[in-house]
């Protein structure tokens, strides 16, 4: 199926252009076809010779007009493109290093490593396209609908991967527009696809024991980890982050920075007694306060760790309890959401869980989890 879109594909790359011919009959001119990114369509381009006197002056003028066009267009030119108000004409493979060089300060790890993923997949499909886009100009909808295709078919993604490609495709459009390169997003008319529903599951109370069961004296640390994913929502890349000197045992709350938290807003959640007992049990506040709690062997360090420790970890628990993968790391954090809500109320496991709104932690809840008020049982009718 995908050969005849890949054909399709070539063909339109061979069609952006026609070579230009000398025309000699009631007027000289030197004519050829080209795409026009904006309009969406192949238009013709004129240069007329009628106004050079001697036939063979028309010739030579002509001559040196195919050569120096011919290069042009093989090059990737079009008389379409107004360079001075976009910049289109900056190098593509320019334009991709001065946004690599963005990402590469970008704050979070976890966001630097997905879209240098990203950049690289992108670089290696261009690298093996015919006819590979030399201005940043050509990043156009049609080079971005060949690129998902391709994450699509040739490698065989799904569509979720499918369509978080599509948004880096946007958020890299965003950046050539910021810079003038381009003066429109190429991702504005390719849809999403539909997905299944996503595949990570709660943990069961019964699972929950075991966990704890397991890990109590077999790693207590991890345990500790677990404990806070569980209790306090904070997200992995969150508790890298976390140092012992955010903690308050007095007040039994944690502090998030709001230069460490997703939603850039400092935060405080609760500790459970059950985190505030495990980390006095370990020893945690004998460490200096400037330590990260979850140091690179998962204790108390002056060397923060990755968030991948979390789940690296978490797969080694997981081949021990002999629990499918469908069951992760962040399944925690839904189990916990859960429990929270069914015992104390929606509201407060939003506020726990910082969110903006209830219809943000009710994503979190699937099916029969979901809360129910309770009012709604003892309340007095007119029926």
């Amino acid at each position: 199926m995908y050969s005849s879109e890949k054909n399709r594909s070539t063909r339109s790359i061979i069609l952006q252009y026609t070579y230009p011919r000398l025309h000699t009959k009631k007027s000289w001119y030197v004519d050829f076809m080209s795409f026009d990114p904006g309009a969406g369509i192949m238009r013709r381009k004129k240069y007329m010779l009628d106004g050079i006197p001697k036939i063979t002056d028309r010739r030579k003028r002509a001559a040196e007009l195919i050569e120096v066009l011919t290069k042009q267009l093989r090059a990737g030119w079009s008389p379409w493109v107004n360079v001075d108000d976009n910049r289109g004409y900056t190098s593509f493979a320019d334009a991709l290093n001065k946004y690599e060089a963005y990402v590469d300060r970008m704050d979070k790890d976890k966001t630097r490593k997905s879209y240098s993923s990203r950049l690289a997949v992108f670089r290696e499909f261009i690298a093996k396209r015919a006819f590979p886009p030399k201005y940043v100009y050509q990043y156009d909808s049609a080079l971005v609908s060949d690129f998902l295709d391709w994450i699509y078919f040739d490698r065989e993604c799904g569509p979720r991967t499918r369509n978080n490609y599509r948004s880096w495709c946007s958020s890299l459009a965003i950046f050539f527009i910021e810079r003038r390169y381009i003066s429109r997003n190429p991702t504005e008319h390719i849809k999403s696809m539909s997905e299944a529903p996503k595949k990570r599951q709660p943990l069961t109370h019964d699972m929950l024991r075991k966990l704890s069961s397991h890990l109590a004296t077999r790693n207590p640390y991890y345990l500790l980890a677990c404990r806070m994913e569980y209790y306090t929502f904070i997200r992995p890349t969150e508790l890298i982050y976390l140092r012992i000197n955010d903690i308050s045992v007095s007040e039994q709350s944690v502090f998030i920075p709001a230069s460490v938290s997703k939603n850039k807003r400092d935060g405080k959640v609760g500790l459970n007694d059950e985190i505030i007992k495990l980390m006095l049990d370990l020893g945690v506040f004998d460490h200096p306060g400037d330590y990260f709690l979850f140091g690179k062997k998962m204790q108390p360090s002056k060397e923060r760790a990755s968030s991948e420790i979390f789940r690296r970890e978490w797969k080694k628990l997981r081949k021990a309890l002999r629990w499918g993968d469908e069951y992760q790391f962040y399944s925690l954090k839904d189990s916990g959401l859960r429990d929270l809500a069914n015992s104390e109320g929606i509201v407060i496991a939003r506020d726990q869980a910082r969110h903006t709104d209830v219809s943000t932690t009710n994503k979190y809840l699937q099916g029969r989890d979901l809360p129910i008020h309770p009012e709604t049982k003892h309340f007095t009718g007119l029926l």
